[in-house]
């Protein structure tokens, strides 16, 4: 104990929201130092990361959907969990090491958010992976409870505070109180799919195969889940699937909303569940406290809306939801003596 604290002084200790999408690294005492999209660059039929293991993040990002045969742009994460560990080491190990400087010789301790359905197999993979890539000491948090306490909600309280963090692979939903989770759900259900939905919804009715980058750019240009005050249209380039040339149309936001239909109606649906698993009292507190919505999900036209017609509720959003799971991981770094107990770490393991 003596000797790991005396080594956290030589260290630069970090928490990491590892999402399907992108990746947040934040140190104690300087926020938010990292944020860059969860994407590797290969060569193809290894795992060797092109230019000297620096291809990760924004660089590879670039490269989704425009490779040569003998490059693969991977993303290592799916549905919120490792898909890929190996790649997943290289990306973690090259964010480490962005953040902590080659030169320092006391690996860092190392908080990380997890999805709150994920099996024990899969929090393996998340140890393995961060203590292979450098860490000294993993901690695991779930995501909920990092999304509410840098949402700012009063989750040690002796009152209901609901979450709603909608990311890139998954949906979590979650009640908490008194610094625990009480009710939680946990869907594979979010950005990816909508974007999915995106690339069916063009492919089914103009015949218009699209890149699953494309399909995220519409979403955010005029993708919305209940009408708006001005309906807007977009162009849309990609290949034609009967004559192969490459051709454009335009497509309006009526018509993404009817995309986003199903998979937004899947988050609904878990929502409401979770609400009917609440205890009595649980539930008074949030006809007051209301739900909170974090994660890019959050950022979909009238997400906030649709949820409060099916539930009755106040429904808003956290400051800056994007980056909420990531500010509460630099909380529990800057707590971690008195909070360390309270989250899975690899040495209960050993």
């Amino acid at each position: 104990m003596i000797f790991d604290s005396f080594l956290g002084m030589f260290s630069v200790d970090m928490g990491i929201d590892l999402g399907t999408c992108n990746t947040l690294v934040c140190v104690k005492g300087e926020g938010i130092v990292l944020n860059e999209p969860s994407v590797v660059a290969v060569k193809r039929g290894t795992n060797r990361v092109l230019y000297n293991g620096n291809a990760v993040g924004l660089v590879a990002k670039e490269m989704l959907g425009r490779t040569p045969g003998s490059i693969s742009a991977i993303r290592p994460l799916k549905d919120g969990v490792i898909a890929d560990f190996d790649i997943t080491e290289a990306m973690l190990g090259y964010f480490i090491r962005k953040v902590h400087g080659r030169s320092r010789f006391v690996k860092p301790r190392v908080v990380i958010a997890v999805p709150s359905g994920i099996t024990a197999v899969e929090k393996r993979a998340v140890y393995n992976s961060a203590e292979r890539a450098g860490a000294r000491r993993v901690y695991l948090v779930e995501e909920p409870m990092a999304a509410g306490i840098g949402g700012g909600l009063p989750i040690s309280e002796a009152t209901a505070s609901m979450i709603v963090d909608i990311g890139g692979g998954t949906t979590e939903v979650a009640i908490m109180s008194l610094a625990d989770i009480a009710v939680c759900r946990s869907i594979r259900v979010a950005g990816d799919e909508m974007d999915e939905a995106i690339v069916t919804h063009m492919r089914k009715n103009y015949n218009l195969m699209i890149g699953l980058q494309t399909a995220e750019a519409i979403k955010i240009d005029i993708g919305s889940v209940a009408p708006t005050d001005g309906e807007t249209t977009r162009e849309v380039r990609g290949r034609d699937l009967i004559g192969g040339l490459p051709r454009k149309c335009v497509v309006t936001s009526e018509e993404i909303r009817e995309a986003l239909r199903e998979p937004v109606g899947q988050i609904v649906g878990c929502v409401i569940e979770t609400l009917e698993t609440a205890e009595p009292e649980l539930a008074a507190d949030l006809v007051e406290n209301g739900i909170h919505l974090a994660g890019g999900g959050a950022l979909l036209r009238g997400i906030a809306t649709v949820l409060a017609e099916a539930t009755g509720l106040d429904v808003r959003l956290v400051d800056d939801p994007l980056t909420c799971v990531a500010r509460g991981t630099s909380v529990y770094l800057e707590n971690l003596a008195t909070w360390k107990d309270t989250m899975e770490s690899d040495a209960d393991e050993y």
